[in-house]
């Protein structure tokens, strides 16, 4: 139970190249300005629709608070690697969230803006680590995929 099987060490390692992705692209966010770009997104938001579950943040606690995320998500690796049950469905989830994350990025520099009220100079905050961020994502969701469950 406590050790690592060496049949989960390719999902194992893609959780990991997903956090140390992860971990790239904060800090292109943290270094490019992505605050700027998202509080007012978020406001916009809320004065358009009138409600939106974002919240803001101030930046000491955006970059606090996703250093802990992916302090969390990196401690994870060590089930992942046990090959769990249930760190499967979170891998999807994970990686599903990241790669709509690095989408939104990419999307962003497309289009210059994020809402009509939001633009910025191309690229958007955090474009740059999209791409790798994308690529881990799409290899943890392949190598959760192919793990074989134990017929009981």
């Amino acid at each position: 139970m406590g050790v690592v099987d060496p049949r989960y060490w390719s999902f194992g390692w893609a959780w990991v190249l997903l956090c140390c992705a992860l971990v790239l692209h904060v800090a292109d966010e943290a270094t490019t300005g992505f605050l700027r770009v998202y509080n007012p997104t978020v406001l916009a938001l809320r004065t358009k629709l009138g409600w939106w579950p974002m919240p803001t943040f101030e930046f000491r606690e955006w970059l606090y608070g996703l250093v802990a995320a992916c302090a969390v998500l990196l401690a994870l690796s060590v089930l992942a690697f046990r090959g769990l049950s249930w760190m499967r469905w979170l891998a999807y989830l994970f990686a599903v969230v990241m790669l709509l994350n690095a989408v939104g990025h990419t999307l962003a520099t497309i289009f210059g803006r994020t809402v009509d009220s939001v633009r910025f100079p191309r690229p958007a905050p955090g474009f740059w680590s999209s791409p790798l961020m994308a690529a881990a994502a799409i290899n943890l969701l392949v190598q959760v995929g192919r793990i074989t469950v134990p017929r009981t």
